[in-house]
C-alpha cells in the first residue's frame, strides 16, 4: 500500500499527543470526571471489539487465510497483554504514600509499563495499516479511544507519585513516543521478515480482545444502576457502529 509508512507515523504521533489530555482534566471535578470516563470506557470497548471483528479478523482471513498458527498467535497476543498487565498491577501495589518532595518508585515503574504498552500500540497500528487503509484508520481510532481514559489515569498516577504537573505531562508524552518506535520496528520487520503480517495482525487481535474483555468490560459491570447500565450499552454499541461506518472507506 502506498504511503503506509507516512500514514502509520502520522497515526502514532496523533496517538502520542493524547498523552497531553491530562492537562484538560485538571479543571474538572473528580466526581464529574468519573461519570464521563465510564461512558467513554463503554464506547472504547465497543470500538476495540468492532475493530477486531469488523476490520482485523476479515483482513486476516481474506489476505492470509486463518490457520492454527493464527489461533496460536492470537492467544500469544492475549498472553503478552496479560503479562504486561500483571507487571503494571504489581507496580501499583508498591508504595501508596504521597509526598510533595519525594518521587516514589511506583511512579517510575508506571512510566516503564506505559512505555511498553505504547510500544505495542505502535506495532498494532502499523500491522493494521499493512493490512489495509480502513483497518489502519479504524485501529488508530480504537487505540485513541482506549488511550484517553488510560492517559488520564497515568497522569493521575504520576501526580500521586510526587511529580509536578509539568513534569508529569512531559514524562507521559515521552513514554507515549515509544509508539513511534514500535511502529517503525513493525514496518521494518514487515519488510525484512517474510510472512510476518499475519503474525502482527493476530497479535493485535489478541491484544484488543484482552483489553476489551479484561480491562474495560469488567469496569462496566461495577455499575448496577439500570439506567446508567443502559447508557453504557448504548455507548458500547455506538463504538461498534463507528467501526462499522468506517467500512464505507473501502
Amino acid at each position: 500500500m502506498p504511503n503506509t509508512f507516512l500514514l502509520t507515523i502520522l497515526s502514532v504521533i496523533l496517538v502520542s499527543l493524547i498523552s497531553f489530555i491530562g492537562i484538560f482534566t485538571l479543571s474538572i471535578k473528580q466526581k464529574k470526571l468519573k461519570k464521563i470516563l465510564i461512558y467513554l470506557i463503554s464506547f472504547s470497548a465497543g470500538a476495540l471489539l468492532g475493530d477486531t471483528f469488523i476490520h482485523l479478523f476479515p483482513e486476516l482471513i481474506e489476505k492470509n487465510n486463518f490457520s492454527l498458527a493464527s489461533s496460536i498467535y492470537i492467544l500469544l497476543g492475549i498472553g503478552i497483554f496479560f503479562v504486561l498487565e500483571k507487571f503494571i498491577h504489581w507496580q501499583h501495589c508498591h508504595g501508596n504514600i504521597t509526598s510533595e518532595h519525594h518521587i516514589h518508585p511506583f511512579a517510575y515503574t508506571n512510566l516503564l509499563g506505559d512505555a511498553l504498552h505504547n510500544f505495542i500500540d505502535g506495532i498494532i497500528i502499523a500491522a493494521a495499516y499493512t493490512a489495509s487503509l480502513p483497518a489502519g484508520i479504524a485501529t488508530t481510532i480504537a487505540v485513541i479511544l482506549h488511550e484517553i481514559p488510560q492517559e488520564i489515569g497515568d497522569f493521575g498516577i504520576l501526580l500521586h507519585g510526587g511529580f509536578t504537573k509539568s513534569k508529569a505531562l512531559a514524562l507521559n508524552f515521552i513514554t507515549a513516543l515509544t509508539a513511534i518506535i514500535g511502529a517503525i520496528a513493525a514496518i521494518l520487520l514487515g519488510k525484512t521478515v517474510a510472512n510476518i503480517q499475519p503474525f502482527l495482525i493476530s497479535i493485535a487481535i489478541g491484544g484488543f480482545i484482552y483489553i476489551a474483555g479484561s480491562d474495560l468490560i469488567p469496569e462496566l459491570h461495577k455499575e448496577t444502576n439500570a439506567k446508567k447500565s443502559l447508557i453504557q450499552l448504548i455507548a458500547l454499541i455506538l463504538g461498534v457502529v463507528v467501526m462499522l461506518a468506517l467500512l464505507l472507506l473501502e
